[in-house]
């Protein structure tokens, strides 16, 4: 099943917002209907491909036939840039500068390598696709002219199982679901279901770092990957035959998170874990973030560490954000505080015992249990955001995510000037937003934060409305001392603002790694790193 096309996900699970809930963001925030309706598939113009038949000859016969090189307009509008609110609202206004002049379809590491060879040959830039999912611009190349899109969906297999050593071996355009489901044929999880999970693949977590919401048990993506395969116009580099080495840097780190601007990856070993039997959820109550935040982190550095830990401010959890499937109906009592949502997965006998060493700490804490009912709802609703995102704007609402990370002693600026920066821009712009923030991920040494914005759409252009706000808030990231992106990725949106974090020289590195692997700059230009 293909994605919404210009919205998130299953088109079945699309739903409109409640009218108490729309009336609330007429009165609150000034959100006005619609003017007109977005265009139909049908109705979007696409003209067609520029690539010379020739072009498109030497494709097919990299990937083994003409079926497998798609030039139509239905195919290349699905994949036109990612899914990000921008994204959404350019294509719904039938905005299609972005569409790519091919979308092809390699079937193994073999058939990546002919088409990158293709490619170089032409001097025709290659964006990687897997779901589709990215939010920080990470599919619409940084420069003028045709692209393909390599479209990675039919690389879908389970190439290796070790049971031995729990590792396996996975194509880059298995789904998320779909690897979920054979490696439970083994008795294996990977243990990783971030929000996307239900559209993202095995590449795309590779390539942009992600980080699931069980991370605080399993450890974020790049936490269990021993090994992959990148293919690159100059060759194919195989990093990783151990789980640990002294033998020099690390190269695995190289690819991990050069969303696609080194490289194609075409394998990702992992790690396992074996299925747990017991999977308890539970809400818990705090006074305030502060408290919360307080709590969090003693678990987190002294532990007993549960495998989901994650904290709403007072904003999103009197709206009900913290349970996505149930907005504006929390079923948390008027002074509902902060609720934080505490999980466990494992054996019966570990999950009673980190159950029972959590409560403890929580309670001294300030924490009040308020029973399985939030944890299960919240488990329920899971990846339902996305969706309830997608109901905002067909009510004419403005609604977008942002996230960052810090140090734990710096998480309460970094919060407020977020917060701060982001409230600050809408309203001056005349949309006052509504900002909502939850802990989304714990370390030893810090955390991240999730910050939700929903606000009118404003006068005129609604991106170039909310990029100035966006902007402001990158702003605020650094100067709080956050970094620009804890696991949505780098992309076109924030490639700036990494570039100040990463430093001139730290670029200049990377940038003659992109030399040497892509020296025609053909592969994602602008994404991640400036264009030369």
């Amino acid at each position: 099943m293909d994605m919404l096309w210009n919205g998130w996900g299953d088109p079945a699970k699309a739903a409109p917002l409640p009218e108490p809930v729309i009336g609330l963001l007429r009165e609150m925030l000034g959100v006005k209907p619609r003017e007109a309706e977005p265009p139909g598939l049908a109705d979007i113009a696409v003209p067609g491909s520029p690539l010379e038949p020739a072009v498109l000859r030497e494709l097919a016969t990299a990937v083994g036939g003409e079926d497998h090189v798609r030039t139509d307009a239905e195919t290349r509008l699905r994949h036109t840039r990612g899914k990000s609110t921008p994204d959404l609202l350019r294509i719904r206004a039938a905005d299609v500068t972005d569409v790519p002049a091919a979308v092809v379809l390699p079937a193994g590491h073999d058939d990546v390598v002919a088409v990158l060879r293709v490619c170089a040959g032409h001097r025709l830039p290659v964006v990687p696709f897997g779901g589709g999912t990215s939010v920080v611009g990470g599919l619409a190349p940084g420069r003028q002219g045709p692209f393909v899109a390599l479209d990675l969906r039919r690389m879908d297999q389970l190439l290796d199982i070790d049971a031995v050593s729990r590792t396996a071996t996975l194509q880059p355009g298995l789904r998320a679901p779909h690897a979920e489901a054979l490696l439970a044929e083994h008795g294996f999880t990977l243990g990783h279901f971030p929000q996307s999970y239900e559209w993202a693949t095995i590449g795309g977590f590779a390539a942009a770092r992600s980080s699931g919401q069980a991370s605080a048990g399993y450890g974020r993506f790049d936490d269990m990957v021993l090994g992959l395969t990148l293919a690159t116009p100059e060759g194919t580099l195989d990093v990783g035959r151990a789980p640990r080495s002294a033998a020099g840097p690390d190269l695995r780190q190289l690819v991990l998170g050069s969303e696609g601007a080194f490289g194609v990856i075409t394998s990702v070993t992992v790690r396992l874990r074996p299925v747990p039997p017991v999977r308890r959820y539970e809400g818990w109550r705090f006074a305030s973030f502060a408290q919360g935040g307080e709590a969090l982190r003693r678990l987190a550095q002294d532990g007993p560490r549960p495998t989901v830990l994650r904290l709403s401010d007072e904003t999103e959890t009197l709206i009900g954000l913290a349970q996505p499937d149930a907005i504006g109906a929390n079923g948390l009592p008027g002074d509902a505080g902060c609720l934080a949502i505490v999980g466990f997965e494992g054996t019966e006998e570990d999950t009673a015992h980190r159950r029972e060493g959590a409560a403890t700490v929580l309670t001294e804490l300030g924490g009040t249990c308020l029973g399985a009912e939030p944890g299960e709802r919240w488990a329920h609703g899971r990846y339902s955001a996305p969706y309830l995102r997608d109901s905002l704007l067909d009510a004419g609402a403005f609604a977008e995510t942002l996230e960052t990370a810090a140090f734990w002693s710096r998480i309460p600026g970094l919060y407020a000037a977020v917060r701060d920066a982001l409230t600050a821009t809408l309203t001056e712009a005349g949309t006052p937003p509504l900002v909502m923030c939850h802990i989304s991920h714990v370390y030893d040494n810090g955390a991240s934060l999730y910050f939700t914005v929903v606000s009118a759409q404003g006068e005129g252009d609604p991106v170039a409305h909310w990029t100035r706000a966006k902007h402001a808030a990158n702003e605020a990231i650094l100067a709080a001392g956050g970094t620009i992106s804890h696991h949505h990725g780098v992309g076109n949106d924030h490639r700036d603002w990494y570039v100040r974090e990463a430093g001139p020289l730290g670029v200049a590195a990377l940038q003659a790694v992109k030399r040497r692997l892509d020296p025609d700059g053909l592969l994602n230009p602008g994404v991640l790193l400036p264009t030369d």
